[in-house]
Order: structure tokens, then C-alpha cells, then sequence
């Protein structure tokens, strides 16, 4: 434990010191991120941790005594933003509430920022005091270089909410706020907003009538309350008639897809009149991408968990495997294809969700780059889905001042790629290196901290 606080206290001093220095990247194709045309050849520069200067090359002023890094032939975009993740739970050997620790959330937010990735928000499963007081240690100060930290309380009937996989952990930290009726659901909201909490998260799901669900006019309540207190709601609902319900109730945040049937007009009616955002989390429904043998995936993952997934046949929660596709899998595919284009069509906001935490063959941060390529599979250009995955969830969070775009005033969290995802959005994992707050993170040591869980 003495040895971890000395790395602690040396990774923040050096990261800190790195982010103070006055920096020119030079060169670089820079993609702003929000959805204007790339800067095929261009400059920055970074000091106390923050971009002071942005243009086209040699038409930057560059301070006296900066050093310089040469980019050329690169492409430099801003860090990605997660916002819907479980955090805490996996523990890539084993998984529930006993490993739910500060020490493992700052593991899988290292993990995100490995992957590039600069803001992960958890959804739903945090207990509230610990993750308040988690994000009050990381702003001060008392963790090593990672993905900042945000999240929302959940709230359901007794009984209902999350999957059978979270329900069991979340049940045993008494996480979920669960609510009967509508004055109950008013009194949780005020408690939340009392603490200072900005956004929430609500499940409409009766799991095909297994769970509880909570009422219309318990969830109207919750949305009401929320919108009188300047808070937003995400609402997970999987089928078309709780989706067309929430919209027309009002939630902020759509999560997931419809992937049982097509969507049709009077839903994407809604989706036009209110516009919401909109969370897919289609890769966790996808065969696990360790079967394909993609160093990618791999490389964060320790070798024993690699090889129980490869040696897995069996698909069932928790058991990432390596066999047959489930036989709906091309019904499946065929609802997405039509669903996914209508629900952008209509107005659906998207932004960057993916869902992990659950599994451990969907993984922190790599499953970001899984998701955004799952969008231009289904007809999104990379140009909208690095909108989506970087300025858009950043709006959302209400962090757009700070974070989201490579821009003068913005904080200097970036990724260096090897390659254009303009051109190929898997070019988003040619990961030459990440920066966060104006200091390169030290990718080498967190792949070897992530190979010995």
C-alpha cells in the first residue's frame, strides 16, 4: 500500500509538471470535433494544461522558450466522453459489489483513458456518497492521470432496475433510490438536487415481466421534479411503447435502442418534437471483439480472462464467449439497420454510450471505439460519429466551456493517432498517444498495471 502512494504522488507530480510547460504540437491534421473541416496541417499550443493558441501551421504565435513536438503525419482529435458506464463492479477475475472501491474506479478510469478517452460518466450504479466524494479527491489532486469522473443516481420500483448482473451488486450497496409513487419519486429527486446532483437515471423496463416497472405517473413525476430542479433524465427503456412514453413524458436521454421490432411514425413523430438525446449501447448486444484475436482488445485485459472468454462456448450474462451467434442474431441486425437511420433521421440526438462494466469481454474504453464504428456501420460518416463521441456528449454534461473540441480556452485533453478516422473510423485504435490536462499519459506503465489484475 506505502509503494502505491509513492506512485500516486510521483505519476500526479509528473503529470503535473508535464501540463505547466508551454508546448507547440506541430503539423498535425487537428479534427476540432465539431463537425467543421479539419485543419489538414496545423499548430497548437498547450500550457497549464489548457490550449492558448490553434490554427493552421506557422500561423501560430508560439511563447518564447516552448518546446515543440513534432507531429507531422499525424491526426490529433479531442478525447472521447462516455456517458453511460458501470463503473466500479469488474474486477476481470471475478465481479460484484465487493470490489467496489476508490482504488477500482480509478482502474477503469485509467482504462478509459488508455483507450483515449478523457470523461466517463457512470449511470445509475454508483453509490452517491462515495462517488460525491470520489469526484471531490480527483478534482483536488489525489489520483494519477485518468478519465474524469462524473455520474448519476438510479432510481426504480423495490425489486427493479438494473439487469439481473448489476441488481444483485447495486442491491447489496443499496445503491438504486426505489420508489412506489409519485410523491415518493418528488422527495428522491429533491434529495439529489439537494446534493448537488445535475442528472439522474431511471429504468422503464419490466425485463418481458420479470421486474416491477415503474408507473407513468411515477416516471412523470420523476421528470417533472427533475425539470422544476434544472436536472436532466436518462431514461433506459428497450421497448417502442416504453420509448414512445418517455419521450412523450419528456426524459432528456433516450438509452438504448429498440432491437426487438421496427420503430414507426408516431415514435420518430416524438423523436422530431422533442428531440432527446440519445444513448445506443449497441456493442454490448455484440459477440465479444476478444474472438477476433484483435491485440486492440486484448491488450489491457489479463491474459487468464483472454483465454476463459476464447474457451467459453456457452453465451450467458457474465460469460463472454467465443460461440455459436445466438440465432436472432441477423433478425437482430436487420432491426438495426432500419432502426438506427429513422431514429437519427427523426432529430435523436446521439452521443457516446456504451454500456460496459458488465462484462468483462466489452471493456473499458475499448468498448468506445466499438460503439462509434457500430455507428458508421449503420450509416453515420466518421465526421458525425466523432461529433458524437466528443462535442455533443460534452453539451450533454453542460462541460462544452472546457471540454469536446480542440479549441483556445479548452482544457488540452487529446489523442495522437497514427492515422485519419476521417478516412476509416478504426483508425480511432491507431492510438499513438493520449493526453490529458496537457500531460502525455504514461500508457506503457498502465499496460502493465492492466496485464497483472
Amino acid at each position: 500500500m506505502k509503494n502505491l502512494v509513492v506512485l500516486i504522488a510521483v505519476m500526479v507530480a509528473s503529470a503535473y509538471a508535464q501540463s505547466r510547460t508551454a508546448v507547440v504540437y506541430q503539423g498535425a491534421r487537428l479534427i476540432v470535433g465539431d463537425g467543421s473541416a479539419a485543419v489538414e496541417s496545423g499548430d497548437f499550443v498547450v500550457q497549464n494544461g489548457r490550449i492558448t493558441a490553434l490554427g493552421a501551421k506557422g500561423a501560430v504565435k508560439v511563447p518564447t522558450g516552448a518546446a515543440r513536438v513534432d507531429l507531422t503525419g499525424k491526426t490529433v482529435m479531442p478525447t472521447m466522453i462516455n456517458v453511460h458506464v458501470h463503473i466500479g463492479y469488474e474486477g476481470y477475475t471475478s465481479w460484484g459489489a465487493e470490489n467496489y472501491s476508490a482504488q477500482n474506479v480509478l482502474d477503469h478510469l485509467q482504462r478509459e483513458a488508455f483507450y483515449g478517452t478523457g470523461v466517463t460518466q457512470s449511470v445509475g450504479t454508483s453509490p452517491t456518497d462515495s462517488a460525491i466524494q470520489f469526484q471531490k479527491d480527483q478534482q483536488a489532486g489525489k489520483f494519477p492521470p485518468a478519465a474524469r469522473f462524473y455520474f448519476l443516481p438510479g432510481m426504480a420500483p423495490p425489486g427493479g432496475g438494473p439487469d439481473q448482473v448489476l441488481r444483485v451488486a447495486t442491491t447489496k450497496l443499496h445503491t438504486i433510490y426505489e420508489v412506489s409513487t409519485p410523491e415518493e419519486a418528488r422527495v428522491a429527486v429533491r434529495g439529489m438536487s439537494a446534493k448537488g446532483i445535475k442528472q439522474l437515471k431511471m429504468w422503464v423496463d419490466d425485463r418481458g415481466g420479470t421486474y416491477p416497472k415503474l408507473s407513468p405517473e411515477t416516471f412523470g413525476a420523476i421528470i417533472d421534479e427533475a425539470h422544476k430542479h434544472g436536472m436532466l433524465v436518462h431514461t433506459h427503456a428497450t421497448t417502442l411503447p416504453d420509448q414512445k412514453a418517455v419521450v412523450r413524458a419528456g426524459t432528456d436521454v433516450l438509452v438504448h435502442m429498440v432491437q426487438g421490432e421496427k420503430i414507426d411514425d408516431e415514435l420518430m413523430g416524438l423523436l422530431k418534437e422533442k428531440k432527446p438525446y440519445w444513448a445506443t449501447v449497441i456493442g454490448l448486444g455484440d459477440p465479444t471483439a476478444v474472438c477476433e484475436k484483435d491485440p486492440f482488445f486484448e491488450q489491457s485485459m489479463p491474459d487468464a480472462t483472454i483465454a476463459t472468454i476464447r474457451a467459453t462456448t456457452e453465451r450467458k450474462p457474465l460469460a463472454p464467449s467465443c460461440g455459436p451467434p445466438s440465432p436472432r442474431a441477423p433478425v437482430r441486425e436487420q432491426i438495426l439497420a432500419y432502426n438506427f437511420p429513422r431514429m437519427i433521421s427523426s432529430g435523436a440526438r446521439i452521443v457516446l454510450g456504451t454500456d460496459t462494466g458488465i462484462e468483462p469481454g466489452h471493456t473499458f474504453g475499448s468498448g468506445d471505439h466499438l460503439e462509434i464504428a457500430r455507428w458508421v456501420n449503420l450509416g453515420l460518416t466518421p465526421a458525425q460519429a466523432i461529433v458524437a463521441a466528443t462535442s455533443r456528449p460534452a453539451e450533454l454534461l453542460g462541460i462544452s466551456k472546457e471540454s469536446g473540441t480542440l479549441a483556445v480556452s479548452k482544457r488540452a485533453d487529446f489523442i495522437v493517432l497514427d492515422a485519419n478516422p476521417l478516412d476509416d473510423i478504426h483508425n480511432t485504435r491507431k492510438i499513438s498517444s493520449v493526453y490529458l490536462d496537457g500531460a502525455k499519459l504514461d500508457r506503457e506503465a498502465l499496460l502493465v498495471k492492466f496485464k497483472k489484475r
